[in-house]
């Protein structure tokens, strides 16, 4: 069942016109998230400033679910991450706007539940595309 909505979801979005990822908009829209994350480099230095409730964002694109040291993950988004899902901008996009249904679907689990309850209704993909350009800024 995981494997066939996945899938489904995956398939409608390649059947939309591909739009690029709008970076100074992510930059923008992550104010939305700041009320809970920051975005802090591996040096430390304080990117964008933020609550420490949620994890540190920065290269969060390209980690694997739940793998922010450090941080307690719900046990669903850790299980997530054991069984494979790696951060990319169209699931961090999909994740973002109901990161419950995300990981009830994710893992096939109808009681799997996640610890962020804040919903975006849209821009999640130009707000990870803004977060990826940062780390790859930086490497």
């Amino acid at each position: 069942m995981k494997t066939m909505t996945l899938a489904a979801i995956a398939s409608a979005a390649l059947a939309l016109p591909a739009l690029a990822q709008d970076i100074a908009n992510g930059e923008k829209e992550f104010g939305k998230c700041t009320a809970c994350h920051a975005i802090i480099d591996d040096d430390g230095e304080v990117i964008k400033r933020g609550g420490r409730v949620g994890p540190n964002l920065y290269g969060i694109i390209g980690r694997p679910a739940g793998a922010v040291e450090g941080f307690r993950y719900s046990p669903a988004l850790a299980a997530a991450g054991e069984q494979g899902l790696v951060w990319d901008i169209e699931n961090f996009d999909v994740y973002s706007q109901d990161t419950t249904a995300f990981l009830r679907e994710y893992l096939g689990d109808s009681k799997a539940r996640s610890l962020m309850t804040f919903k975006l209704r849209s821009g999640g993909d130009d707000i990870a595309a803004y977060i990826a350009s940062l780390s790859d800024a930086t490497e």
